[in-house]
C-alpha cells in the first residue's frame, strides 16, 4: 500500500470495518438466529468445532471477571477505543515509511476486533464468545469469537511486518 496519510488511514478504516462487520454478523447469526444463548451448545464438527455460549465479563479467558460487570464493561470499552486511537495515530505517523501498509492492515484488523468486542460490552454487558475448538484428545474448555481471532492475527501481522 502506497500513498499518503489519507490513503493509509482509509485502508486501515476499510479493514477495520470489514472485521467489525464479520464479527457482528457472526455474533448475530450464532447468538440470535441459531439461538445459542438459549441452547448453550451446538455441535458443528465435533470435537474440532463446536459453538458454546460463553459470556465473558473479564478480559481474555475471563481474567479480571471478579470486577463488577458494569465497571469492567466501561473500563474495557474505553480501553478498546483508546487502543484504536493509539493505533490510528501510529499509522498516521508511519505514513510513507516501509511497512506502513502492513501496519495499517494489522492495525485495522486489531481495531475492528477491539471495537467488535467493545460493541458486545455495550449491547450485552459482556463479550459473546462462542467458538470452541478441540483436537487430538485435548478438550479445550475456552470459547472465543471472530473479534478475538482478529485481534490475535492483527497483532501478529504488526509484530511480523511493522
Amino acid at each position: 500500500m502506497s500513498g499518503g496519510r489519507p490513503a493509509l488511514l482509509g485502508w486501515m478504516a476499510a479493514v477495520a470495518l470489514v472485521v467489525l462487520a464479520a464479527d457482528r454478523m457472526s455474533k448475530w447469526w450464532v447468538v440470535e438466529v441459531l439461538d445459542l444463548h438459549q441452547l448453550g451448545r451446538i455441535e458443528v464438527l465435533p470435537p474440532f468445532l463446536n459453538f458454546v455460549m460463553a459470556w465473558n465479563t473479564g478480559i481474555n479467558f475471563g481474567l479480571l471477571g471478579g470486577i463488577s460487570p458494569e465497571s469492567m464493561s466501561w473500563i474495557l470499552t474505553g480501553l478498546a477505543v483508546a487502543i484504536s486511537a493509539a493505533l490510528t495515530l501510529w499509522v498516521w505517523r508511519r505514513a510513507g515509511t516501509e511497512g506502513a501498509g502492513a501496519l495499517a492492515a494489522g492495525s485495522g484488523i486489531v481495531t475492528g476486533g477491539a471495537l467488535g468486542n467493545a460493541w458486545d460490552r455495550v449491547q450485552y454487558g459482556a463479550v459473546a464468545d462462542f467458538l470452541n475448538t478441540s483436537c487430538c484428545g485435548i478438550d479445550n474448555p475456552y470459547a472465543f469469537n471472530v473479534a478475538d481471532v482478529a485481534i490475535f492475527a492483527g497483532a501478529a501481522l504488526i509484530a511480523l511486518r511493522a
